[in-house]
């Protein structure tokens, strides 16, 4: 690379060959790095305001730094314009853009891994770019901290333990209170023989998680603590092909019957005879089988689902087995989109779709996915465009589950839009096709946004109804997530009725159960919290401050664009300098009609 933007830690420039440009301002440092990691181009007046203020001159200040980094960039990138639009050259790095969506082998030698964004940097007169800039810095940490996850996974699937323990503990201590960053460090001392160190880290962590959030160990950490140390690797006889068919169609057939514990205990066996045979192909899907059903029928096992999904990816890379890479890509897209690691899931998923080329079933899915991604980070018209693309392609491979999913996605979009009309006819054919297919365990969800909706339209008697019907179902599956969707729906309902302490109970219930299992749907804690800040306002609750500032750190550690600036704009009401400009540029970056309203009328 001719040129390195490093902006983690304190920011500088470096060249491969000659001194590079040192910047006079920090303000330079500070239009450079929104200019970099904003969505849209910004105008010059919208910069000038929001570093420039003070300025006897904003728009001559502006210039000067916009001059300042084109000496910095020389010919490797331009800056110009009004918007101003940043090109960087092809010989070009920055290092929180390999954070992000960098491969983990590339991420984990840069200098600045684990500092601060503009670490120590303060910026006078500046409150509003302040505010964003503390909103970035939160999501760059938790890019770190998921790279970090990542790299232990992957080093871990390649049988490096003792590497992968290094980064696990270094993610381990970026986010204490994060179970699955603490499971896995448990995992690997475990499976490295060092029982006493996992049963230390274990030990602190519940002390921990007691007196920081009052509750106990969570099943991800209990089944690291059980985990056993790998034997030594012998010779394995060689295993007939048949035998390993016979496992995974036992297997899948338990896990889909309810006998979870034996049907995975069937799909580990039907690895170890796989990796008996000579052929990649069943070592690959014995792998991909056995990672889907940890992910998605037990709690507590995702790290090791992970792991076989990792061996999965390496194993068909090394064989040129696009479709297996791909869907060994896909699911671990999915798990970053449920844990809100939007930036590594829009990576796996971007790739899995180029590798599945010729399987629309396979298409459908990860076109899906990566549509629901978007929608969870607030890019709602690529969002709908996937969306669309995904449920006409599901449709078209005759996967009525996968277009039920698609279509309730779509729903939640327009929901959120204020098009209620569009959404509702989403909703009610996404309803229809998990009727049809018997898919009790989703229908929660697209039920909840239907009877929010009617909800919306003053339809108490039904939204009531629908919703009661959603949490009822919800329970007897004992889904968290369904329940807590559920449980604020309700909240809503309560609240539109006049039972105000009732609506503030069932929101500190719905958090209460959809965060109980380490592994949440993350966007969901997002709408339930910003719910509660809604209603604190309007009631003057005594938490609001509280909720709002919860919101405000997981939407922008997460990217959760449209919920980062309702935090701002709650901010701004309570009080607090700088939120409303930090809110108004950001809200400039999301189509969405309903919010752009809202921030009218709140700014």
């Amino acid at each position: 690379m001719s040129l390195v933007i490093h902006l983690l830690s304190r920011p500088r420039l470096s060249r491969a060959t000659g001194d590079a440009y040192r910047f006079r301002s920090r303000k330079s440092w500070a239009v450079l790095t929104y200019l970099i990691l904003s969505q849209r181009p910004p105008t010059r007046s919208q910069l000038a305001a929001l570093l420039f203020a003070e300025a006897d001159d904003p728009l001559r200040a502006l210039r000067w730094s916009l001059s300042e980094i084109r000496q910095g960039l020389g010919t490797d990138g331009s800056v110009d314009g009004d918007p101003v639009v940043l090109r960087l050259g092809a010989g070009t790095l920055v290092d929180v853009e390999v954070v992000a969506r960098g491969a983990w082998v590339e991420a984990v030698v840069l200098e600045g891994l684990g500092a601060e964004l503009l670490e120590g940097m303060t910026f006078r007169g500046a409150t509003g770019f302040e505010s964003w800039l503390l909103s970035a810095q939160r999501r760059v940490a938790a890019d770190t901290e998921a790279i970090l996850h990542e790299a232990a996974l992957g080093s871990m699937s390649r049988g490096a333990l003792d590497v992968a323990l290094g980064y696990a503990v270094r993610a381990a201590q970026l986010s204490p209170l994060d179970e699955n960053h603490q499971a896995l460090v448990i995992r690997l001392y475990r499976m490295l023989g060092q029982h006493g160190a996992a049963t230390r880290q274990f030990d602190t962590c519940v002390a921990m998680l007691d007196s920081e959030l009052g509750v106990g160990p969570g099943a991800v950490l209990e089944a690291a603590l059980r985990e056993s140390r790998p034997t030594k690797p012998t010779k394995p006889s060689p295993a007939d092909p048949a035998s390993v068919e016979a496992g995974l169609e036992s297997g899948s057939a338990a896990v889909s019957a309810g006998a979870i514990d034996a049907g995975i205990d069937s799909l580990r066996t039907a690895v170890r005879l796989a990796d008996a045979t000579t052929s990649p192909q069943l070592q690959v899907r014995s792998r991909l089988v056995l990672g889907e059903a940890l992910i998605h029928s037990l709690r507590g096992f995702d790290e090791e689902g992970l792991v076989a999904l990792y061996e999965a990816d390496d194993i068909a890379d090394a064989h040129d087995l696009p479709h297996a890479a791909a869907q060994a890509r896909s699911e671990l897209g999915y798990v970053d989109f449920l844990r809100g690691r939007y930036d590594r899931a829009e990576v796996w998923l971007t790739d899995a779709r180029e590798h599945a080329a010729g399987s629309p079933s396979l298409t459908a899915k990860v076109t899906t996915y990566l549509g629901a991604v978007e929608s969870d980070r607030a890019n709602y018209p690529r969002a709908s465009l996937l969306l669309e693309d995904g449920v006409r392609l599901s449709h078209a491979a005759a996967d009525p589950r996968r277009e039920s999913f698609g279509l309730s996605m779509l729903g939640r979009v327009n929901l959120l839009r204020g098009n209620l009309a569009l959404a509702g006819e989403q909703l009610d054919k996404a309803i229809e096709l998990a009727e049809r297919e018997h898919w009790l365990s989703f229908l929660p969800w697209p039920q909840v946004l239907r009877g929010e909706i009617q909800l919306l339209r003053g339809d108490i008697d039904g939204a009531s109804r629908r919703l009661r019907q959603a949490f009822a179902r919800a329970c007897q599956l004992g889904d968290p997530c369904w329940e807590g969707m559920a449980a604020r729906g309700l909240a809503l309902l309560a609240e539109s009725t006049g039972d105000t302490a009732r609506a503030f109970e069932l929101l500190a219930e719905s958090r209460a159960r959809c965060n109980r299992l380490a592994d949440p749907y993350v966007w969901l804690d997002g709408y339930i919290l910003e719910a509660a800040c809604t209603l604190g306002r309007r009631h003057g609750h005594r938490a609001t401050g509280e909720w709002v500032d919860r919101l405000a750190t997981l939407a922008s550690r997460t990217g959760m664009r449209e919920f980062t600036v309702r935090s701002l704009l709650h901010a701004s009401a309570l009080g607090r300098p700088g939120s409303a400009d930090a809110a108004v540029l950001l809200a400039a970056e999301i189509d969405n009609p309903s919010l752009q309203r809202w921030v009218v009328d709140q700014t």
